[in-house]
């Protein structure tokens, strides 16, 4: 796929379905390649992306991540490629294990070894059967990969990676790990405040609630950081995985992660007032050019 080396991650469930529309719309406009958003307990995955992608000309939706524990390899096989059919191939299907708490909390399923549950599914999709017209292209699967072997996994049975909550290091190991070929589409939150106390606060509740995470908080110990880090949300935390400051600060992160191996960071843009929904001061500061090359 082409979807440029700069895109968007929001959780869109804070909108309308209008609203969503018109902000897709202004993505657009601005040259943005894809349109990232998450699922846990608001819409349903590829129910949204149907409907984003009825609203746009050009913008790729990727789900970062659609849960697989929501639904069968089957279902999920036949979205995609209906999807990608409907939409002339701007759809992007990211998978992902997703937590505990949200698979058996939420879902009330059992949470299952997540390296063979993940390779499973895919072997599933594989598998799966569809009789409907088919799309001229599939498009990419890429995986929510944090660790070295969902890494490699998200190699050998997908097209690539999406790791999420992770600085420019985590991306240069993800990039030895999946080696040269393999997409590595890099998550990274954006708070376009130069105020470091007001900065911090609004990356400190963005962050509150993944430091409960044990998946996340187990690759943050891998990279350096502590317990201590994750529970008082230290500035050293903070600072790693929330670029905050002037335009020029926030762009220098991303090429950070350019720089690291990423073919394409998809930004988080945080309100400096801690509120919910994307900042479109920063998503206007930011936007790529028209010259902007494509991955």
């Amino acid at each position: 796929m082409s979807i440029g080396k700069l895109g968007v991650w929001t959780g869109a469930d804070t909108m309308t379905a209008r609203e969503v529309a018109d902000f897709a719309r202004q993505l657009e406009s601005w040259n943005y390649g894809a349109f990232w958003y998450p699922e846990a307990h608001g819409r349903d995955s590829f129910v949204f992306a149907a409907w984003v992608l009825s609203q746009t000309e050009r913008i790729t939706l990727a789900s970062g991540i659609a849960n697989i524990y929501a639904r069968d390899a089957q279902a999920t096989h036949s979205a995609r490629l209906g999807l990608n059919e409907q939409s002339g191939g701007r759809f992007l299907l990211g998978l992902g294990v997703s937590h505990a708490p949200l698979v058996e909390g939420l879902r009330g399923h059992d949470y299952d070894k997540p390296l063979s549950f993940m390779r499973h599914y895919l072997e599933k999709m594989r598998e799966a059967q569809y009789a409907a017209p088919k799309p001229e292209h599939n498009n990419e699967v890429v995986l929510a990969a944090l660790g070295p072997k969902m890494l490699e996994l998200s190699s050998s049975h997908a097209n690539g990676a999406h790791p999420y909550l992770v600085p420019p290091e985590h991306t240069r190991r993800a990039r030895e790990i999946l080696g040269p070929d393999p997409k590595l589409y890099v998550e990274q939150k954006v708070v376009l405040e130069t105020d470091p106390a007001r900065a911090r606060a609004a990356g400190r509740e963005a962050l509150s609630i993944y430091m409960k995470l044990p998946n996340y908080r187990k690759n943050l110990l891998s990279l350096g950081f502590s317990d201590h880090d994750m529970d008082t949300m230290s500035d050293g935390l903070v600072d790693a995985l929330v670029a905050w400051g002037d335009e020029s600060a926030l762009r220098k992160r991303v090429r950070e992660h350019w720089e690291a191996g990423a073919n394409h960071v998809c930004i988080q843009p945080l309100r400096p007032d801690g509120g919910p929904g994307p900042c479109l001061k920063a998503l206007e500061a930011l936007a790529p050019s028209q010259e902007q090359p494509s991955t």
